[in-house]
């Protein structure tokens, strides 16, 4: 019921941001072609603006900030219409907004709250505390289910990248869940790294998050096992699993830990299939494409965007008006229903 009401809710969208034509440009900066969600975003972005009837301007950064800040202010001078951002950094961007400012251009943060700036107008994301909600309760479903007669299970916390906004409600989120967990002895963290200072992943690189798992496991688990890992995004989990096969879980006696994830990337639902990642969240970015023309649509109508959160995401300077849409945890027993279903993916590129 909640998935056909979601998909309801992707349809409006798209409806309204077909219903009337109109002229104009939309500059869009996205961080990297190196995670294919955001190759989808922008997919997905210029595929329903121009069905809208807007050109777009869509740049990819590579995850480099100054890249980013240039593109952002080349979108400027061109005199796009209105600006869509996914920020690398979003405490950077502040200088640039000024601009956009001054030029009339509206600024709509894409997924990634921009920080520490008044002209940020509208905010479309995902509920991401509810991200790290389902992730850890995932994360629990699968020890109960995998090791039901071990207590307290030996857990290890990843966290995402410390200058993206998001990853700060994914780990809050996930701690909502498992801290009960923790001070009642269900769950050890065994190596006492908790918090985002320590665990936060830079740039959300799988690289770094392997080798911090290879430490995790050479300095803590010598006579212990992990029993369950909570990854805020595939691209991590992807790295923490190359970490653990690699000294022998998933073979033998070793039990696969629970690992989790985000963004329902086929890597990572093919490894959920083979039994290695437990989940990962699905955000569908065909619905987060939608709300954000539907944002577009309206401001460059003269009427108001719609939202539905106007108290949780404070920039540092104002609480950003927001559209929040619902994540949908995946794992083996709903994968198919929630991704093939829903037609973002096809069997052939899962199998």
């Amino acid at each position: 019921m909640k998935f056909t009401k979601f998909l309801a809710s992707a349809s409006a969208f798209a409806m309204l941001a077909t219903a009337a034509l109109a002229d104009g440009t939309v500059g869009i900066a996205m961080p990297t072609k190196s995670s294919a969600r955001w190759i989808s975003d922008g997919n997905s972005m210029v595929e329903q603006f121009k069905a809208a009837g807007y050109e777009t301007d869509l740049q990819y950064a590579e995850d480099d900030i100054p890249n980013q800040l240039a593109q952002i202010e080349n979108m400027i001078t061109k005199g796009v219409d209105v600006l869509v951002i996914a920020a690398i950094d979003g405490t950077t961007l502040s200088n640039a907004l000024e601009n956009a400012a001054a030029s009339g251009i509206k600024v709509i943060a894409y997924d990634r709250l921009i920080r520490d700036s008044g002209n940020v107008d509208y905010y479309a994301t995902f509920d991401n505390f509810k991200v790290g909600v389902q992730q850890a309760t995932t994360l629990v479903d699968g020890l109960k289910e995998r090791f039901p007669d071990v207590k307290p299970w030996n857990v290890e916390l990843f966290g995402g990248s410390p200058d993206d906004n998001n990853a700060y409600f994914f780990y809050d989120g996930g701690m909502s869940v498992l801290q009960p967990l923790i001070d009642d002895g269900s769950i050890e963290i065994v190596s006492g790294q908790m918090g985002m200072d320590t665990v936060g992943t830079l740039r959300w690189d799988g690289a770094v998050a392997q080798a911090r798992m290879d430490n995790l496991l050479s300095a803590n688990y010598t006579d212990k096992e992990v029993h369950g890992v909570l990854s805020p995004y595939d691209g991590l989990s992807i790295g923490i699993l190359s970490s653990l096969k690699g000294v022998g879980y998933g073979s033998g006696d070793m039990k696969m830990p629970i690992v989790t994830g985000q963004d329902a990337e086929v890597p990572s639902v093919k490894s959920i299939l083979a039994g290695e990642q437990y989940s990962t969240i699905f955000k569908d970015t065909r619905a987060l494409a939608g709300v954000t023309v539907g944002m577009v649509d309206a401001l460059l109508k003269g009427s108001e965007p719609e939202i539905n959160d106007t108290s949780t995401y404070d920039n540092g300077v104002k609480v950003v008006p927001s559209y929040l849409l619902e994540p949908l945890p995946v794992t083996e027993a709903n994968w198919e229903e929630l991704l093939i279903g829903s037609g973002y993916y096809t069997m052939d590129q899962i199998k």
